[in-house]
């Protein structure tokens, strides 16, 4: 199963030193039955997608919490056997945890697919985006504008191979 793994900078530039993602347990998105069903598709790239961009929103709220990471989103696709991520059947349709599910343990770096990263002109509106996140999230209508202003960014694709070049 494909899992998207939200992360930052500092967090990729960890798993780098160590090989692997974690420690567990991991919060990672995944095309889930709920997330299927949500978004009414049988398109597996438009589920993917979909579950890339709550993983992109999760690294958002990574990023609010640690003022210092570079104001960049980070999302890791990883491929990890399917009873290794596990979504919670009472959440099924809770649109707050559409495709989440979670890995007991450390996933191997080695196991990743690609690394997604937002550019550099994206960093002001995700900075801005990591500022406004809180009153966004007490219902503040021009502060979630300013957040989905950072979904205006699409994330870059990168190899595995590149994340050295990423974090240096």
């Amino acid at each position: 199963m494909r899992v998207y793994v939200p992360s930052t900078l500092p967090g990729l530039a960890e798993a780098h030193k160590t090989g692997e993602l974690g420690p567990g347990p991991l919060t990672a998105y995944a095309v889930t039955p709920g997330l299927r069903e949500w978004y009414v598709s049988d398109d597996i790239e438009e589920l993917e997608y979909a579950a890339l961009n709550r993983a992109a929103a999760a690294s958002l709220r990574l990023l609010a919490a640690d003022p210092d990471a570079a104001r960049r989103r980070v999302v890791v696709a990883v491929d990890v056997p399917d009873r290794e991520a596990v979504s919670d059947p009472d959440r099924g349709l809770d649109s707050a945890g559409l495709g989440e599910v979670r890995i007991a343990a450390a996933v191997p770096l080695a196991g990743a697919a690609a690394v997604h990263i937002d550019a550099d002109d994206a960093d002001a509106d995700v900075s801005a985006a990591a500022a406004a996140l809180g009153a966004a999230d007490h219902g503040d209508d021009d502060a979630q504008f300013v957040v989905d202003g950072a979904e205006d960014h699409e994330l870059l694709w990168y190899g595995v191979q590149e994340i050295g070049h990423l974090i240096g």
